[in-house]
């Protein structure tokens, strides 16, 4: 087998001759290969035609990249049997033909051989090595060029999507912008205005503020003024029941000794509790109505303003059915939440109490 190769070595020329001279005999043959091979075809009908046409046209790139390594590999196995048989049939012919037609290869010749068989492989295990290094320059070069890009995208990315966000937030606020514009026509408030209007406000709220302390510390006041009155007037109930009761058991006895007192005492009790809670009259207008006049004290000079309140009971029973209450007219107060609600409760001395505080505020006010 390195006969062969050898020769095919040392006589490149007459290969080359050779072929050349088979071409020219093969052109002047006339053959006639291309005609031949449209003939041979021409018995295909044209749907067939247009079929593997259209297949040929529609085939995927990677169906064509197998059937060309497919081709070339087949290729490549014929190149070496060529070779093959070609080497095998010289070698035959060396050994089987005379010695003075043969040719005739020396030592010489075959360490020329060997060197430059050699040089050419330390030239391919050069090639080889700088082919790794390619390989491995490329593959570390190509993963940093990877990496590049990817940290590259990621910075684009992400400047893309706050640059989306950030056109998002403007059209939004150009939006709320328009329609406070609309909302709010011209003249519009200015920052100084605002500002000015600003510390007037937290003026009068703090002015409100402390009103407002005033009158809950006025109003503690007034409702501790009517806590005591109310149970003042409660234990005034208390002892003119008692009375009563006593009354009822001298009633018999007229030369009874302790009625004079007893009667004395009621009535200096009836006088107190009217100064206390301001009483100035009481009367039964009818079996179900009790109309109450009451004196509230003004600044000096001013003299003492009256208000009259008018209970009506539901008949036969203890139950407030209604309240009117006049004087306060003047004073504007506006007591119809207040008289419901009592009502409601059949809170009397409630209602009392309330009506004689609003009253009282007003003429401080």
């Amino acid at each position: 087998m390195s006969r062969p190769s050898l020769e095919l070595s040392v006589e490149p020329g007459q290969n080359v001759q050779a072929a050349r001279q088979a071409q020219a005999r093969l052109q002047a043959a006339d053959l006639r290969l291309v005609k031949k091979a449209a003939e041979f075809n021409a018995h295909r009908k044209e749907d067939e035609e247009e079929l593997e046409g259209e297949e040929t046209q529609n085939k995927d790139p990677a169906i064509v990249a197998m059937d060309l390594a497919a081709q070339i590999a087949y290729l490549r196995k014929l190149k070496f049997q060529y070779l093959e048989q070609n080497a095998k049939d010289k070698y035959v012919k060396s050994i089987v033909s005379d010695i003075d037609d043969a040719p005739i290869v020396t030592a010489e010749q075959n360490k020329d051989l060997a060197l430059t068989n050699e040089e050419k492989k330390e030239k391919l295990k050069a090639a080889k090595a700088n082919l790794a290094e390619a390989r491995i320059l490329s593959t570390s070069v190509g993963g940093q060029t990877i990496y590049r890009v990817l940290a590259d995208y990621q910075r684009v990315k992400q400047a893309t999507d706050r640059a989306d966000f950030l056109s998002q937030k403007i059209i939004d606020a150009r939006t709320s912008l328009m329609v406070l514009r609309q909302t709010h026509p011209r003249p519009r408030l200015t920052i100084p205005l605002a500002e000015h209007k600003l510390a007037d406000q937290v003026t009068e709220m703090q002015t409100l503020s402390d009103e407002i302390q005033a009158l809950k510390q006025k109003a503690k006041t007034e409702k501790g003024r009517v806590r005591a009155g109310t149970l003042e007037v409660e234990e005034l109930r208390t002892e003119a029941a008692e009375a009563q009761k006593s009354v009822k058991a001298l009633q018999g006895d007229e030369e009874d000794s302790r009625l004079v007192p007893l009667c004395d005492w009621y009535t200096a009790s009836l006088t107190l509790q009217r100064s206390i809670c301001n009483l100035e009259d009481s009367s039964s207008e009818s079996e179900n109505e009790l109309r109450l006049t009451y004196k509230v004290d003004q600044p000096p000079p001013a003299s003492p303003h009256r208000v009259v309140i008018s209970l009506i009971f539901a008949p036969d029973t203890r139950r407030l059915a209604d309240a009117q209450v006049s004087g306060l007219e003047e004073l504007g107060v506006d007591l119809g939440d207040l008289i419901d609600a009592h009502i409601q409760v059949n809170d009397v001395h409630g209602l009392v109490a309330a009506v004689l505080a609003r009253a009282r505020a007003a003429v401080s006010s």
